[in-house]
């Protein structure tokens, strides 16, 4: 297997980091490494429990991103920093719980495959959605089908954050280029990635108890609809 990097931004996860982080160190790869990014954001013993952990192996790797103004950059410092150590595959997945490390297989697998992007999708067969309110279910759902009818985009799941890419696809972007400093971010992701080869893998989204603000709805549809009026000069080449 190629190397590969996961970048999983963390914060205030003292109660399931340690498990998340076993779990994934414990699946049967030895070119896979895990770049956990956190900032100032962070107040309880996530990163704590993360260097005592990474004391004992080379295959993790903690990045205190100082200069973050939220998850968003922190997933592109991770991006910048799995390129910088040279890696092949660069998988994304969130570090609270609600992304399934017994799932990271099937992106590698993909990616191994040819594909140049691998997006997990919930609302693809076999994909799931638990422990999460009805009204976020909508907006996740209804969202994809706005940004699909916006965009000229055809995916089961646009606004999913489990996802994988080869190292030439995000080595020509400009990652400080995006619009998205929020949720709207994995569309934008998925729109600018639309002419790449691309697949959909069905994952198990497990909510947890932050809520969505009105504000973070209102930027996902300014940026939605500016991305449609003009395209983001995000590649390089």
């Amino acid at each position: 297997m190629k190397k590969t990097i996961i970048v999983m931004p963390v914060a205030n996860e003292e109660d399931t980091m340690q498990e998340i982080l076993d779990e994934i160190l414990s699946l049967p790869y030895d070119n896979l490494y895990l770049y956990p990014v956190i900032d100032g954001f962070s107040k309880d013993r996530t990163e704590e429990i993360i260097r005592r952990r990474a004391a004992s192996t080379e295959k993790l790797k903690l990045i205190f991103y100082k200069e973050s103004h939220g998850v968003i950059s922190c997933y592109l410092e991770g991006f910048r920093q799995a390129l910088k150590d040279g890696a092949e595959f660069i998988i994304e997945m969130d570090g609270g719980g609600s992304h399934l490390p017994k799932e990271i297989p099937q992106f590698i697998e993909k990616l191994e495959e040819g594909y140049d992007c691998v997006w997990g999708s919930r609302f693809t067969k076999n994909g799931n959605v638990s422990n999460l309110p009805l009204y976020r279910r909508i907006l996740s759902s209804g969202g994809t089908v706005l940004a699909n009818l916006v965009l000229g985009t055809r995916l089961a799941d646009m606004t999913s954050g489990f996802e994988a890419f080869r190292r030439d696809i995000l080595e020509s972007m400009n990652l400080d280029n995006f619009l998205s400093t929020g949720h709207m971010y994995q569309t934008e992701m998925r729109y600018y990635c639309r002419n790449f080869h691309t697949v959909e893998v069905p994952i198990h989204y497990i909510g947890g108890s932050s809520s969505l603000k009105l504000k973070s709805v209102t930027e996902a549809l300014r940026i939605l609809f500016q991305l449609k009026k003009q395209e983001r000069k995000v590649f390089i080449k």
